[in-house]
């Protein structure tokens, strides 16, 4: 009877694991008709019940500013691109913008490293696109403004605050955050999990 009863409960353990499996593209593997700008950070490759899609996201890194009246001044800015394969063509499904522009002090326009993800939390068969990313431009040490956008369904979801910086040996300032609309009607697993995300990259040092 045992023998019968592992393999049961091993497939309903990965059942409750169960991602989409993802395919790392590089700059030669996607395909030439998709349309990008910036560096590659994330780019992969899935099939679920919406198809074969595709992101990539992707950052310019700091850039000068090479105007006369802009001398001094950086900018940076980072993207991310949803694809689906429809009738053999890859059509953008929704697109990710961010940036800070023309600033004279310290700049970050970045993904958080290694928070990149795809799920199926709810188990529908449609995955859900997880990116976390940090903008500012000041001459401190105070907090960096922090998004965790999600998308399922082309549908987007926002949770928005800051980064949690320490300032003294006892003190911290920072950490706050907001859940959007989408947040809060949707699934109380989604909120979780983003919750769970943003305690895991809440906090910032600065050097």
């Amino acid at each position: 009877m045992i023998k019968f009863i592992l393999p049961i409960l091993l497939g309903l353990s990965l059942g409750i694991y169960a991602q989409p499996k993802l395919t790392k593209l590089t700059r030669s593997t996607i395909p030439k008709s998709i349309s990008y700008t910036g560096n590659i950070v994330n780019a992969v490759r899935w099939k679920d019940n919406a198809g074969d899609n595709i992101v990539i996201a992707t950052e310019t890194g700091i850039t000068e500013n090479k105007s006369k009246d802009g001398d001094g001044l950086r900018s940076a800015s980072l993207d991310a691109w949803h694809f689906v394969l429809k009738d053999g063509n890859w059509k953008q499904t929704w697109k990710v913008h961010d940036f800070i522009k023309d600033c004279g002090e310290d700049l970050e326009a970045a993904y958080v490293k290694n928070s990149f993800d795809v799920t199926d939390l709810d188990k529908d068969g449609n995955a859900e696109v997880w990116l976390i990313y940090r903008t500012v431009c000041h001459g401190d040490v105070s907090p960096s403004d922090q998004k965790i956008i999600m998308y399922q369904d082309n549908i987007k979801y926002a949770l928005r605050g800051e980064t949690r910086v320490k300032v003294s040996d006892t003190e911290y300032v920072g950490g706050t955050y907001t859940f959007d609309e989408a947040f809060k009607k949707g699934p109380a697993l989604f909120r979780e999990y983003a919750l769970k995300r943003w305690k895991k990259n809440m906090n910032q040092r600065w050097n």
